[in-house]
């Protein structure tokens, strides 16, 4: 017979009463259906699907711009190079957009058909007509550069996002000296469509017709209170200056330190 074990003494803790109010009940499980927990570890299950942008390597024309934008930001923008962040208010944008369609320029397909049915007409010794010159946008920077210096523009539209900025960088101030009203506004590829191209840096109205002589009036006025009335206000305002969050943490931190030094010396 093996030998008994001597008590030691300690007694084992009983255990615990359970609580009747927070048992949970457990919901009753199919038997049949059995669980399949997915296992995300190397060669196990497919990854879910998560935004890895931040590790895409993009184009590098994308980068560029993304830095460029950065910079713009960080960096002290000068007056002449802020002003172009000032751009006009959708509203008087949409109104001023309205009315330069109504003079957009005859496309490639207009000007063929109107030049085939005038070779026609000559062919066959007919009269034509003739017609009053068309009363449509101007664009081109150089042209639009002539009609200013000769005031015969009569509102003047720049796009904000020409690259580079300083094939316009000098127009605003131009057409402050010939008297001429101007405004910025967003997308140089809007000012583009209007004229039939991928983009443009700016357009010119020189005239309108007798109907939409008030309208432009109108626009003129709240062109002038928005840029030229407001340009001994703009050029005092320099841009940029705008840290990242970790820079803000980083000056805020030693800030702290600093205001902690000065109320220990107190």
């Amino acid at each position: 017979m093996a030998p008994t074990k001597k008590s030691t003494g300690k007694k084992v803790a009983p255990a615990p009463y359970p609580l009747k109010g927070k048992q949970a009940t457990k919901a009753a499980s199919n038997p049949l259906i059995e669980k399949t927990p997915k296992n995300f570890g190397i060669g196990q299950d497919i990854q879910p699907k998560r935004d890895v942008s931040r590790f895409v390597k993009w184009p590098h024309y994308v980068k560029l711009q993304r830095q460029k934008k950065i910079l713009y930001q960080r960096l002290k923008v000068p007056p002449a190079l802020n002003q172009f962040t000032h751009v006009l208010d959708k509203n008087t944008a949409t109104q001023l957009f309205k009315l330069m369609h109504k003079y957009r320029p005859e496309n490639k397909t207009e000007k063929r058909d109107r030049l085939r049915a005038a070779a026609a007409a000559k062919a066959e010794k007919k009269e034509v007509a003739k017609t009053d010159k068309p009363v449509v946008i101007k664009y081109g920077i150089n042209h639009i550069t002539a009609l200013v210096e000769a005031k015969k523009a009569q509102l003047v539209v720049i796009a904000d996002d020409v690259d580079p900025i300083e094939l316009v960088l000098w127009l605003p101030a131009l057409c402050r000296k010939m008297g001429v009203p101007y405004c910025i506004v967003k997308g140089k590829a809007r000012l583009g469509t209007l004229v039939h191209k991928k983009t443009a840096t700016a357009l010119a109205l020189t005239e309108v017709s007798e109907a939409d002589k008030a309208e432009l009036a109108t626009l003129v006025s709240a062109v002038n209170a928005n840029f030229t009335e407001k340009w001994e206000e703009v050029r005092r305002h320099w841009g940029g200056g705008i840290m990242g969050p970790k820079s803000n943490a980083k000056m805020a931190k030693r800030a702290a330190l600093a205001a902690k030094e000065i109320a220990a010396r107190q």
